[in-house]
């Protein structure tokens, strides 16, 4: 009877090297290999050309013999390999060769009778495999309905901590909408108060830069006096004439720098000593502090708009 290695030996040479189980219709490549009829096909169909799974050797055509030797001997390897593990499965002992009917308590181990009466179990204890079973068996079922209570508690356990979890997620997403909805108003705030401050900047900028603006327009006014009348005393100094000369310049009751100056300079208030950092911070928190009274929640937003003001 064939030994056990001795049949994966064989089991080895009765393998398809693709599909690695045994050959079905073994076919041989002009270099050697064996393989599958359908699995060579398939491969050559996937790669798109004839080269071989093993060598890679590259073929003009598909040229496939049958190898019915091979498909005699996989089918009898697969025949003997199915007898082995039958053999295999009725449990025999490795040394002796004998059928496992006892189990020694005191190794944990299924003997045979032969390993019984031997000197390494002479003063164990044994009992029938069926008693062993249904011992084990009992021991088995109480784990498993401790192991089933257990179950079942972290069961109800991971319940609750899901419940747990999906409530602080939507207390997250209900603060986020809060807080977002609550911005919202705030920059619609900001954006009133803006526009009213920009206003006012406007209207103090026209107050103070109307009567600066005039007096600008008069220094102009003056500016082309001046320019008129140095245009006139030069064209009289160029006179050849020295007798209309003198009769023009003795009829000049005064000179232009006999006339009276009245012209100044006109400083204007400076908007940022009005408009300054505290000025419009205050207007705007006040503001929200008002909103508050009127049943908003900004008091978590009027300190993070302070502490941004502070930075």
């Amino acid at each position: 009877m064939a030994s056990k290695e001795q049949v994966e030996n064989l089991t080895e040479e009765a393998i398809c090297p693709i599909c690695l189980d045994f050959f079905t219709e073994p076919v041989s490549l002009e270099c050697g290999h064996y393989f599958c009829r359908s699995c060579i096909t398939q491969s050559w169909d996937r790669e798109e050309k004839n080269s071989c799974p093993e060598c890679r050797e590259v073929f003009t055509d598909r040229s496939l013999r049958v190898s019915r030797a091979l498909a005699r001997l996989s089918e009898k390897v697969r025949t003997l390999s199915l007898n082995t593990e039958e053999k295999e499965s009725k449990h025999h002992c490795e040394e002796h060769q004998e059928e496992l009917k006892l189990f020694c308590e005191t190794d944990k181990k299924l003997i045979c009778v032969i390993c019984a009466v031997g000197r390494e179990h002479r003063k164990h204890r044994f009992m029938q495999i069926d008693e062993a079973v249904e011992i084990y068996k009992d021991q088995v079922k109480s784990s498993i309905q401790s192991l089933t209570t257990n179950k079942s508690a972290i069961q109800e356990m991971e319940e609750q901590q899901k419940q747990k979890i999906s409530q602080v997620r939507e207390q997250s997403q209900s603060l986020k909408s809060h807080v977002t909805s609550q911005f919202a108003e705030l920059h619609q705030i900001l954006v009133k108060k803006e526009q009213h401050i920009l206003g006012e900047i406007k209207e103090e900028e026209e107050k103070i830069l109307s009567p600066m603006e005039k007096n600008l327009q008069d220094i102009r006014e003056n500016l082309n006096t001046i320019e008129e009348e140095l245009s006139n005393l030069q064209g009289r100094m160029e006179q050849t004439d020295i007798v209309l000369f003198l009769k023009e310049e003795a009829g000049r009751k005064s000179r232009i720098n006999d006339e009276d100056q009245t012209l100044s300079l006109r400083d204007g208030a400076m908007l940022d000593e009005k408009f300054d950092h505290p000025y419009w911070l205050n207007a705007v928190l006040k503001d929200i502090v008002v909103a508050n009274h009127q049943g908003k929640t900004y008091g978590f937003l009027t300190s993070y708009v302070g502490d941004i003001f502070k930075l």
